[in-house]
């Protein structure tokens, strides 16, 4: 018996040691494992690691996410959420229960990038961001627009292609941002924010051309979104094409799928008020004359009715004729007088246009690294990339002088 006691003692085990071994085993083992299951009694530390149970409808497990590995999430982990979750089983010493670190974790069923979308989505829009009741009406008639996009993207171009084309008295004036990448989202809300603090702006399109739904992610940041509805002046939302809708195009006070779409509403503005005013324009007439010819029927039955004394009467018919066809040269002057302001007014924003400006041979310089228009020289250095557009054209120059007037 004495010999049994001696022989069992070798194998007996400090709480630590058991505890390391295990932990050996587990980590050895289980170094890289795949888990499936649903979140619950999820919680996100003050040091930014994430603790959460992962259950199935028999056992649950202890994980644990930690500050470099969740850093990069682009959706919220939340409880009942269905996951797939990679990582190794690990031992917790201090209470000796085994947990999973998860290294990676993807939403079961759906991509992360989607669930991001839509998470952000049902947020927004419980706050109200979306409602139909904050939208603003686009204004009668825009004279002066504000554009942020890429000023070297395809979709400037085919905004300006059309407003030279269809509306060129319209001032347009280009906030040049990034529209993809990881400054972008910063750089398009602040282009909306500066347009609306400029205060000379009637109407703001957002926009970019088509791409991939990773191309167009700036334009579902919650910081664009809100930059959106925050703003003053109406906005047109022009992101991508007709099979990608934003988060942007929700919160837009109008959205459309193309930029030239955009251009197209102000190009419409414009056509409608013009047969607006020609319609009045015939309507006044149309009422000058129906007033003369009841002046002239008035004045025939004034005469059937008094005879005597013909001559005073034929004097006032007479008085009467030269009123009617005063009054008729009087309005028709008028009108003529209207017509020519009114072409005289065209002329002139046609005048003041960007457009029309390098038309007459001037150009248009912004600094490429910055998108800044350059109207001072102290704005460049040495080195620097200078764009130019032209009428017809653009050009790429360094500067390799900077000369100050005196």
């Amino acid at each position: 018996m004495q010999n049994n006691n001696q022989d069992l003692s070798k194998n007996i085990y400090t709480v630590s040691e058991i505890t390391r071994d295990i932990k050996l085993i587990l980590e050895n083992t289980f170094n890289q494992v795949w888990i499936e299951g649903e979140v619950s009694n999820f919680r996100a530390a003050s040091s930014g690691h994430f603790y959460l149970t992962l259950k199935d409808e028999q056992a649950i497990i202890s994980a644990a996410m930690f500050r470099g590995a969740n850093k990069d999430l682009k959706f919220n982990l939340e409880d009942g959420l269905k996951v797939i979750c990679f990582g190794k089983v690990d031992v917790y010493a201090p209470r000796g229960q085994y947990q999973l670190i998860i290294e990676r974790i993807e939403p079961k069923g759906i991509g992360a990038q989607q669930l991001a979308f839509e998470q952000l989505k049902n947020k927004l829009a419980k706050e109200g961001l979306f409602d139909a009741a904050h939208k603003k009406e686009l204004p009668q008639m825009p004279f002066c627009v504000g554009i942020v996009t890429s000023a070297a993207g395809a979709a400037v171009r085919d905004i300006l292609q059309i407003l030279k084309k269809g509306a060129p008295g319209v001032d347009v004036l280009i906030r040049s941002v990034r529209v993809q990448g990881e400054t972008s989202a910063k750089e398009i809300a602040l282009g909306v924010q500066e347009l609306n603090d400029f205060g000379k702006i009637d109407l703001i399109i957002v926009s970019r051309g088509g791409g991939s739904t990773e191309d167009l992610w700036s334009f579902n940041e919650e910081v664009v979104v809100r930059a959106i509805y925050n703003s003053k002046i109406p906005v047109i939302s022009a992101v991508g094409h007709q099979i990608n809708q934003t988060l942007s195009d929700l919160a837009a006070d109008y959205f459309v799928e193309t930029p030239s779409a955009a251009a197209k509403i102000i190009v419409d503005k414009k056509n409608f008020l013009l047969s607006e005013i020609d319609s009045m324009k015939h309507e006044l007439g149309f009422s000058i004359s129906e007033v003369i010819n009841r002046l002239s029927h008035g004045l025939v039955a004034l005469r059937h009715m008094l005879k005597s004394p013909m001559d005073r009467l034929l004097e006032k018919g007479q008085f009467l004729d030269e009123l009617s066809n005063s009054l008729s040269n009087n309005m028709r002057h008028c009108l003529s007088l209207a017509q020519v302001t009114a072409g005289s007014l065209i002329k002139r924003l046609d005048t003041l246009s960007p457009l029309a400006v390098l038309s007459r041979g001037y150009s248009l310089s912004t600094v490429v690294s910055t998108g800044e228009i350059v109207d001072n020289i102290d704005k460049l250095k040495l080195g620097d990339v200078v764009k130019t557009v032209l009428n017809k054209g653009a050009f790429i120059s360094s500067v390799q002088e900077v000369i100050k007037n005196d």
